[in-house]
């Protein structure tokens, strides 16, 4: 049983913040070519409630973001659910990548609203050790409006989608690598690809209390929050048997073009459980108002696989008192040979932190099986191209 350390609620602080603001971002997160690394420092606070601390570089912007999962999962439904902040960080991302090429080409565009859905299913097992999560290609239908030609809209959204790293990590497969280390020790990972990074520091070292938020009132108001909905009949998660799907809806919008400022609203589809809006702030370099959607999105794998870490163990009634890990998410920016940008990513490193009173293969395998069943981990290992359609001042463009 996951140790309760503290809760959401019970800070009193806001759902997202920034805790640093030193440096500046820098290659995709700037605009530029180059790369940036994000790490993420995530722990089980207890039930299903996460703190992730995303740090766009070292040094970078940082934030806290927390998250939780519905009543599906028995979670408490106090912030945005895991598959939310991945589908939020593709929306903002991509987002992001138009409102630099209509600021960089001076095309009048007057707004960009953008709709953003990803399907995902589980299969088999947990008690069998065959449960699998899969993911499916990303439906992306984007609305244009503005004096410019079909053919520079074309331009423009071809272009965003290439030049977004987000959309990058559904494309490209990636073999993400993995340490382990059990009551503080770093130990032989035998059944996933081993990480051969130096050793992470272990977040609890790291922070000794949960970061505050900064008193200078630059955060954008409403990084993340919640839109209640009315109560419904709860379905549980069934752990074997048939087959099945999850979809995440996601509809979002530029509300300032020449800031990259976006506001994102997310859900799931068909299931009982709150909705919830998150914030992104594209284009600033220093002293961003908003995480960028690349930290949205590597906030969402590493909750993503914590959940199913708590999920097996709770199944399994496994002794594992604390789970934490460093997940480190490489993301770049390069010039193709006529000149046009295009995001790439490189394979996701996470360092997982288990204390408990399990022999090493149970904890051995509770790393593999996460990654297994990890929903967001299974569209990293695919190649995923995005369907995308647009539409300038409601008329379709084509793309092909």
């Amino acid at each position: 049983m996951i140790h309760v350390s503290d809760t959401i609620e019970g800070s009193g602080y806001p759902l997202g913040f920034c805790f640093r603001r030193e440096g500046s971002r820098t290659g995709p997160l700037a605009g530029s070519v180059g790369a940036a690394n994000l790490r993420v420092d995530a722990r089980a606070m207890g039930g299903h409630q996460k703190e992730a601390l995303v740090l766009e570089g070292d040094p970078g912007p940082a934030w806290r973001l927390v998250s939780d999962e519905g009543p599906i999962l028995k979670g408490s439904d106090m912030a945005p659910f895991p598959l939310g902040f991945f589908n939020a960080g593709l929306q903002a991302d991509l987002l992001g990548q138009v409102a630099r090429l209509v600021g960089s080409r001076a095309l009048a565009v007057t707004g960009v609203e953008l709709e953003l859905d990803n399907t995902y299913s589980f299969s088999g097992s947990f008690f069998k050790g065959d449960g699998q999560g899969t993911a499916l290609p990303a439906q992306i239908r984007l609305e244009l409006t503005g004096s410019l030609s079909a053919l520079a809209a074309r331009d423009l959204v071809r272009d965003a989608v290439a030049a977004s790293p987000a959309l990058a990590a559904m494309t490209t497969p990636l073999a993400n690598t993995f340490a382990l280390y059990v009551n503080g020790i770093r130990r032989e990972v035998t059944e996933a690809l081993p990480s051969t990074s130096p050793d992470a520091p272990d977040p609890l070292k790291s922070y000794r209390t949960p970061p505050c938020p900064l008193a200078d009132g630059k955060d954008m108001a409403g990084i993340t929050t919640k839109i209640p909905m009315p109560p419904v009949k709860t379905e549980m998660m069934p752990s074997a048997g048939a087959k099945v799907e999850i979809g995440i809806l996601g509809h979002s919008r530029l509300t300032d073009i020449a800031r990259g400022l976006t506001a994102m609203h997310t859900q799931l589809k068909a299931r009982p459980g709150n909705h919830f809006g998150l914030e992104s702030d594209e284009l600033s370099i220093a002293n961003p108002a908003a995480p960028s959607g690349l930290a949205l999105l590597a906030a969402g794998v590493s909750f993503c696989y914590m959940t199913q870490l708590l999920r097996y163990a709770q199944y399994l009634k496994y002794k594992v008192r604390a789970i934490r890990m460093v997940q480190y998410s490489p993301f770049g920016a390069h010039a193709s040979p006529g000149g046009a940008q295009v995001g790439t990513v490189g394979p996701f490193d996470t360092h997982l932190f288990l204390h408990g009173d399990e022999p090493d293969a149970v904890m051995q395998r509770l790393l593999v099986m996460g990654a297994r069943t990890c929903y967001l981990h299974a569209a990293l290992h695919a190649a995923l191209p995005p369907q995308v359609e647009a539409r300038l001042n409601g008329a379709p463009l084509e793309l092909s």
